[in-house]
């Protein structure tokens, strides 16, 4: 059974990297999920401090992985017609059937926003190239926490208790 639990908090890990990548999978609160299931097999003692700690991290990225583009968003000179135009392109991006919603939607979102606030062209691309900033840095932080996951899975089932599940 612990090899069962081994290989499935394996593939949670894994595909929490893929979703750090994927709007569809929140990447670190997967990743978590492996951990959690890691610390569900007898081989490993079950560390709620640690859990809970990872748990925090995991969900506050989740978070932030939507206030960062709305944020880039202001940074760059955009109103506050921008940033709800961020965050309706953000929401839209992820349902929308489109080939890189996620992406192009916090741009376009932020683009028109600015364009129905004020009419400068300049403004509302300098804005729009904001969240898509925001969008990238919210992504480069979940997938180094998803990383970072994968990397403390790998030390406690193989390093730490990796004689257990042998």
């Amino acid at each position: 059974m612990d090899i069962l639990l081994l290989l499935l908090g394996l593939f949670f890990v894994i595909l929490g990297i893929i979703g750090s990548f994927l709007p569809v999978l929140p990447g670190p609160l997967t990743g978590w999920i492996g951990l959690l299931i890691l610390h569900f097999s007898d081989a490993v003692p079950m560390d709620t401090t640690f859990l809970g700690i990872t748990l925090a991290v995991a969900i506050a990225i989740w978070i932030l992985d939507y206030i960062i583009p709305v944020l880039g968003t202001k940074k760059f000179g955009g109103s506050r017609a921008g940033m709800i135009g961020t965050f309706l392109g953000l929401i839209i991006g992820l349902i929308a059937p489109i080939p890189f919603g996620i992406i192009i939607g916090p741009f376009v979102g932020a683009l028109i926003g600015e364009l129905i606030h004020q009419s400068d062209t300049d403004k509302a691309i300098k804005a729009a190239f904001g969240s898509f900033i925001g969008f990238i840095t919210g992504t480069f932080l979940k997938f180094i926490v998803a990383v970072i996951y994968f990397g403390l899975f790998v030390k406690i089932a193989f390093w730490d208790f990796g004689s257990a599940f042998i």
